[in-house]
Order: structure tokens, then C-alpha cells, then sequence
């Protein structure tokens, strides 16, 4: 059976996703600030350009930026909030005589031991 995870508790899930909104509020400043820089950059350098390379440049600088901080947000999220560690991993009990392999000694290309 499950684990219950610590976001089942309210009071918990409402911290927790206070503390990501004020994460992605901070995220989304300093994704328009990063968009306003280039945006000058690219102005004093570049001649004669179309204004649609500078609203398709704003626009993948900011949904890049925006994507990848709410994706490591809600990494931030799980792991902050215990709940990775209510996830079972039952691989160990799938086939318990098989030797577990020491990612330290293995190859890189072939997984045979050195």
C-alpha cells in the first residue's frame, strides 16, 4: 500500500504551493528583465530587422525560461514536500536475488563491469 503523501494534508499543499507561487512570481521577473536585456542587445547590434524577429525572440527567450522554471518548480515542489519520499520503489522486491550493479564500477557504453 502507499505511502499518504504529505501534500494530502491541506495545510501542507497550501505552503507548499504558496512557496512555488512566489518562486514563479520571482521566476517571471527576472525572465522579463532577461527578455528586456536581450531585447536591447539585439536592438544596438542588428540592423534592419523585421519586428517580428523581436517578438518571436522575446517570445522563446520568455516561454523557454517560464517552462524550464516551473518544471525544476515543481521539482523543487515534490522534493521539498516529502512527497518523493512516500513513492514505493518495489524494484528491489520484483526479483531480490538479482545482484544489484555498482554504477561505479560499470562501463560506460557496454554496463560490463571493469
Amino acid at each position: 500500500m502507499a505511502k499518504p503523501s504529505p501534500l494530502d494534508n491541506p495545510e501542507n499543499a497550501a505552503f507548499a504551493w504558496a512557496r512555488y507561487r512566489r518562486l514563479m512570481r520571482l521566476m517571471m521577473g527576472i525572465t522579463l528583465g532577461t527578455v528586456i536585456i536581450a531585447m536591447a542587445v539585439i536592438y544596438t547590434q542588428v540592423d534592419d530587422v523585421s519586428p517580428h524577429f523581436f517578438i518571436a525572440t522575446a517570445l522563446g527567450i520568455g516561454f523557454s525560461m517560464l517552462l524550464m522554471s516551473a518544471l525544476m518548480g515543481l521539482v523543487f515542489l515534490s522534493s521539498g514536500t516529502g512527497h518523493d519520499d512516500a513513492v514505493e520503489n518495489d524494484l528491489d522486491t520484483l526479483d531480490p536475488s538479482a545482484k544489484q550493479a555498482d554504477r561505479r564500477t560499470m562501463g560506460w557504453k557496454d554496463g560490463a563491469e571493469r
